[in-house]
């Protein structure tokens, strides 16, 4: 069997309206942001889905109560999900924090970690999933903005 994995970017942040990167603090969404999360859910709360997965950052879960707080499909939050750790850059102008996004490929970042170090972490929720989910559909909130759909 396979896991449907259905990715979804969290709302937008108060942060992401002040040109922000966050990196590894919370932050959390901004009203334009909430709103969004509410359309997340009315466009996903019937699409079959047994599971949400988001990190335990406040802005993904935020994102994820208000869009599926009110319905019977469970949220987990899991710290792996979480975004590259920017280390002394999280919380600083985006434009600076990425401004050498190729520097931080394989090199970590100021007392954080490498793009690819955090794409690993990320990579190890997956095959757990099955574990408990296997021939599920699944959402994943994600901090990055990729979205999409995969099937492990």
């Amino acid at each position: 069997m396979a896991i449907q994995i259905v990715f979804e970017t969290h709302a937008i942040s108060e942060d992401n309206e002040h040109g922000i990167a966050t990196g590894w603090h919370h932050g959390q969404l901004s009203q334009r942001g909430r709103l969004l999360a509410a359309e997340l859910g009315a466009r996903r709360r019937h699409d079959g889905l047994q599971a949400v997965f988001t990190s335990d950052l406040g802005r993904a879960v935020e994102t994820a109560r208000i869009a599926f707080g009110s319905t019977s499909i469970p949220v987990f939050a899991d710290w792996r999900l979480r975004e590259c750790d920017y280390g002394s850059l999280n919380s600083q102008p985006a434009v600076d924090v990425h401004r050498n996004r190729q520097r931080y490929l394989d090199t970590p970042h100021p007392g954080g970690e490498s793009w690819r170090q955090a794409i690993a972490r990320v990579g190890r929720v997956l095959p757990d999933l099955r574990t408990r989910w296997d021939g599920s559909r699944v959402l994943i909130v994600v901090m990055w903005r990729h979205v999409g759909r995969w099937s492990i």
